[in-house]
């Protein structure tokens, strides 16, 4: 079984990707499992997003408190919020950033992942200029990081559920998909000794 945390801010889409993730890995033959947790339910306030999925029924009922994996839709969530916190070691950290985010140290023992979402999400006009709707190039850079689902589940899932612009999230996944960077495993600093 494996557990996945989204993190994201109120209007990002993030409860909506980890419901469309969950649709993808179910037309993938996946038994899945997606739940929100919200603290204010107000645009720009920090959200967490959980998915659970396994080759045979979940039994599991509770939150997810050791995820597999963590992905980060809004990168100065990383200032604020441990978004490693119950990260199983070498488990991936996706985020939403153009840039290696500082300080590294913070993500030694796992795998660090990186792509543009907003760009990308920019480019395809999702969303407004300043507010840009980051979940649909995160599914793809996802789905590229672990290897699974196929993005053709994705495409189904985001062509079925979301209401307007569907081509230009499709495009939007594709994207990422093909952009993600990956960085691998983050060793701890070499630290001075006295």
């Amino acid at each position: 079984m494996l557990e996945i945390r989204f993190h994201g801010r109120g209007g990002q889409g993030t409860v909506i990707a980890s419901i469309l993730m969950a649709k993808a890995f179910f037309q993938a033959g996946y038994c899945v499992q997606s739940f929100p947790l919200f603290g204010v339910e107000r645009r720009g306030a920090p959200v967490e997003a959980y998915l659970r999925l396994a080759r045979q029924k979940i039994l599991v009922r509770t939150n997810v408190y050791t995820p597999d994996h963590v992905v980060v839709l809004d990168r100065t969530l990383i200032q604020s919020v441990d978004v490693t916190r119950g990260l199983k070691p070498g488990g991936w950290v996706l985020i939403n950033a153009p840039a290696v985010p500082e300080p590294l140290d913070a993500f030694a023992g796992f795998r660090l992942a990186l792509v543009d979402a907003t760009q990308i999400a920019l480019r395809h006009r999702l969303g407004t200029r300043t507010h840009p709707i980051v979940n649909t190039a995160m599914m793809g850079a996802f789905a590229r990081v672990l290897g699974d689902p196929p993005l053709e589940p994705i495409a189904r899932a985001i062509e079925e559920e979301v209401p307007t612009k569907r081509k230009e999230n499709v495009a939007a996944a594709r994207e990422a998909f093909d952009a993600v960077v990956t960085i691998g495993l983050i060793e701890a600093a070499a630290r001075a000794t006295a």
